[in-house]
């Protein structure tokens, strides 16, 4: 069965028009150099003037990749364009696409842990390119920046918190991994984690690491573990009731 059929019946079941929501997410590109990255964006659905608004960035799976600038809404970028997500929680959302055969980061997911690259990758640099344009651009409070992402995209949201965790006012990394060397540096940034207990993708291991290390570190870090849950742990995340008003009532706190 296809992505879109799945989501189609998601949204059925959920009493919504098949993909109705996927409207409210613009399509748009960001040109960086000579590359270009594929992002869905999504504003408030009202603008109030002389306010700023938090910015979510999703970061999707492998399985999403591609240029097509839809794929990658199949799984957790819902939780934030529902109804009643936009009336309690307004926000920017981005949702980059990363191009195929590259990662968001360029380790081995089957590991039982890595070090972090010298360099962010391509896909990362890009993101941060636009991060830095869209807040020129829009009215983003930059102390509510906030990252999420699943598999790849949960090892994209340990990295970039291992590089710039100046940037975030929290993180939900579920079912990734990162390098728990560098726990200390995300120390300051609200972390909730989430991973299955059967998962023999990505091993449940690397979240638990990770998160052993951010606390050993002095950080404030929620670990949630689904028993009987393999590598879709994303279905139960984002379906936590507590997990968006957790996450907006965080600020980037002085670093």
């Amino acid at each position: 069965m296809s992505w879109l059929a799945v989501a189609c019946i998601l949204a059925s079941n959920q009493g919504l028009k098949p993909m109705e929501w996927h409207s409210l997410l613009a399509k748009e590109q960001f040109r960086f150099g000579d590359n270009v990255l594929p992002y869905r964006f999504m504003a408030p659905a009202k603008i109030e003037e002389g306010k700023k608004y938090p910015l979510v960035i999703f970061l999707h799976g492998a399985g999403e990749r591609g240029n097509d600038n839809s794929i990658q809404l199949i799984h957790g970028v819902k939780a934030f364009a529902s109804a009643e997500a936009r009336e309690k929680f307004p926000c920017f959302v981005i949702a980059p696409q990363c191009p195929t055969g590259k990662r968001w980061v360029e380790v081995d997911w089957s590991a039982k842990q890595h070090e972090m690259p010298p360099k962010a990758s391509e896909p990362l640099n890009w993101l941060l390119g636009l991060l830095e344009k869209l807040k020129k651009e829009k009215p983003i409070d930059s102390d509510r920046v906030y990252v999420t992402g699943l598999s790849m995209g949960g090892y994209g949201t340990w990295d970039l918190l291992s590089r710039h965790a100046d940037l975030f006012a929290a993180a939900a990394p579920v079912c990734g991994g990162g390098d728990e060397t560098k726990a200390p540096a995300m120390k300051g940034v609200p972390i909730w984690a989430f991973h299955g207990d059967k998962d023999a993708v990505v091993i449940p291991e690397r979240s638990r690491r990770m998160v052993e290390a951010v606390k050993k570190a002095g950080g404030a870090v929620k670990y949630t573990e689904y028993p009987g849950v393999g590598h879709n742990s994303w279905d139960p995340a984002y379906a936590e009731k507590d997990l968006l008003p957790w996450m907006f009532a965080q600020k980037r706190q002085a670093r």
